[in-house]
């Protein structure tokens, strides 16, 4: 039976783009067992220093028992991840997944140019990837969209509107060109709704909570589910929301954060489970920002789903963690 004896936050400043913060957890079992974990949203992460504590000295079988996770999503990552190591199963497997490789999309923002975009779409698509997804707004969105489908006539595109639209209009002509998902048009759900009635495209909605995925289903908001499990306070009710869509018929598109290499990894776990369909963003962030190895990242348009190492699969480099802390604190 877990019981955890100590645990250590670290707020972390990462060596990349615009120097994103994550918090890290670290909890030790009364026998010396460790594991990790990571809320990829600082602000989300909420009082760390308040709700953590909690888990000190808590007694439980599986980390399924503790409902709302008194640590949040990095404490409640962290006590699989503890389990899974004292058991010697992959968190992968211990969560229900079945695949030991992803097909991963990678994201590609708008760019000054559309000579630009379709340069980019060719360095990855000679990496290996056979799905993009394209970030759209109002302005940017035909347009680069018809300059990559003309390059390449049989890539798998999707766009990501991340609900930046109020017209249907808008976003009807993109099905022109062929695209398999129109991710988070807008920022409701009826008028997801209405899209879905309009396009042959699945449109997919991301929600942050089991009931808001039932409202979405209930009103056809869409055909598919952009999982993102660093929106969930658990990994346990990122799976019921896995199992609703599953059984409502929606494909899923399971996305991670970005972070320091730990939230990536519990979201190719999630991504291993048999509703994930669709191609998981699962690339980012950049390996050399990684604080685990070994690093989370595509290899020819594919991820494997660690599955002979307990746990997360990766192993935490604490003495790069500790240089990267801005601030830590121990209970």
């Amino acid at each position: 039976m877990p019981r955890i004896r100590e645990l250590e936050v670290f707020r972390m400043t990462l060596p990349y783009g615009r120097r994103p913060e994550t918090v890290l957890v670290k909890i030790t079992d009364y026998g010396g067992m460790v594991g990790w974990g990571e809320a990829v949203d600082p602000a989300a992460a909420g009082p760390l220093e308040r709700a953590l504590p909690a888990l000190v000295g808590l007694d439980w079988e599986h980390p399924s028992e503790l409902g709302d996770n008194p640590g949040g999503a990095a404490g409640d990552m962290a006590c699989w991840d503890l389990w899974g190591r004292m058991n010697g199963v992959p968190l992968a497997h211990a969560l229900g997944g079945t695949r030991t490789s992803l097909i991963a999309t990678v994201r590609l923002a708008a760019d000054r140019s559309l000579e630009s975009m379709v340069a980019r779409v060719n360095r990855h698509v000679c990496a290996g990837y056979g799905h993009v997804t394209l970030d759209v707004h109002p302005g940017w969105d035909v347009e680069p969209l018809r300059a990559v489908r003309a390059a390449y006539p049989g890539l798998a595109i999707a766009v990501d509107g991340r609900g930046a639209y109020t017209e249907i209009t808008q976003l009807e002509a993109l099905d022109a060109y062929g695209v398999v998902a129109i991710e988070r048009p807008f920022k409701d759900l009826l008028t997801s709704a209405d899209l879905q009635d309009r396009v042959s495209a699945a449109v997919a909605v991301e929600v942050a909570s089991v009931a808001e995925l039932d409202e979405a289903t209930r009103l056809g908001a869409g055909r598919a589910l952009l999982l993102r499990p660093a929106r969930f306070g658990s990994l346990s009710a990122v799976r019921r929301a896995h199992d609703h869509a599953a059984e409502a018929g929606w494909g899923i598109v399971c996305a991670g954060g970005l972070g320091a290499g730990l939230a990536r990894a519990a979201t190719v776990a999630v991504a291993s489970l048999p509703g994930c369909t669709l191609p998981s963003d699962v690339a980012e962030p950049p390996r050399s920002a990684q604080v685990v190895l070994p690093p989370v990242g595509a290899s020819g348009g594919v991820v494997a789903v660690p599955l002979t190492q307990p746990g997360l699969g990766h192993t935490v480099d604490e003495d790069r963690v500790r240089r990267l802390a801005r601030e830590s604190f121990r209970v």
